[in-house]
């Protein structure tokens, strides 16, 4: 029987859009902030965008192929502003920082309908709620949910920025169940991508995988359209969740 739903963050409880020039205005407020950090980096906001991306897009790469997260101020100092040689120990004031409006602010983020109602009505069904998020912020998930107006409803948060593990390693879906004290065979997932969310489910072994429709996934999937990566139930939206887990545990209701 099922006894508690997780959710990814980025895709799924809310979609990414990159609008034209976005990224340029992003790179000026980096600018201005490692300023007043006292960095001042020789590059127009155009470069740094355009450096930021390809290095962000080898930090990924990278971190897909041994699915370990690293410590913010490495991810900045090593990858994404590696072109300028600023050292770890001046840039460990401004990383946690920098993460988070990496992941707040550099793309448009667009909440989900029915987020709190889903989660009311997985509530009243008795579930345990969760998040699992690869994310280089420690604070922008908590932030996120917060906004959301959903942080309390959370039995458990595991972040790859804390736990320096990312999904699809079946060890950061491990370190929910025992934070929630659940096993694999009680345990569902919402996710939007087969490259992270379906394929750790099934490394991880839990008994249900939700995927929800996000158009953004398609980047993060290519190749994988033939991989026999399935989920369980493909959903268009998040209010769909609550009947699938009621029917799946033959309309009973858990308390916790």
């Amino acid at each position: 029987m099922i006894r508690g739903v997780l959710f990814d963050l980025g895709g799924t409880l809310h979609t990414v859009s990159s609008p034209e020039g976005r990224d340029v205005r992003f790179a000026q407020l980096l600018l201005e902030r490692l300023a007043d950090y006292g960095i001042t980096l020789d590059a127009e906001p155009e470069e740094l965008a355009k450096r930021l991306h390809e290095n962000s897009e080898d930090y990924k790469h990278h971190s897909e192929a041994d699915l370990r997260e690293l410590p913010a101020v490495e991810i900045w100092n090593d990858w994404y502003l590696r072109d300028w040689a600023i050292g770890r120990e001046r840039l460990a004031p401004a990383a946690e920082e920098l993460s988070f409006r990496y992941d707040y602010e550099r793309v448009r983020v667009m909440r989900r309908p029915w987020i709190k109602e889903t989660l009311d009505a997985l509530r009243d069904q008795g579930m345990k709620l969760g998040l699992i998020s690869n994310i280089i912020s420690l604070s922008a998930a908590p932030h996120f949910l917060e906004e959301y107006g959903v942080r309390d409803y959370m039995d458990c948060m595991v972040l790859s920025s804390a736990a320096g593990i990312r999904k699809p390693s079946a060890e950061i879906f491990r370190i929910a169940e025992r934070e929630l004290g659940l096993g694999p065979e009680e345990l569902a997932y919402v996710g939007d991508t087969l490259s992270r969310d379906v394929k750790g489910v099934r490394n991880a072994g839990w008994r249900l995988m939700i995927q929800i429709k996000n158009p953004g996934a398609a980047k993060r999937d290519k190749g994988l359209e033939h991989a026999g990566l399935r989920p369980d139930y493909l959903i268009e939206g998040l209010e769909e969740i609550p009947e699938i887990i009621r029917r799946e545990n033959g309309n009973q209701k858990l308390y916790q």
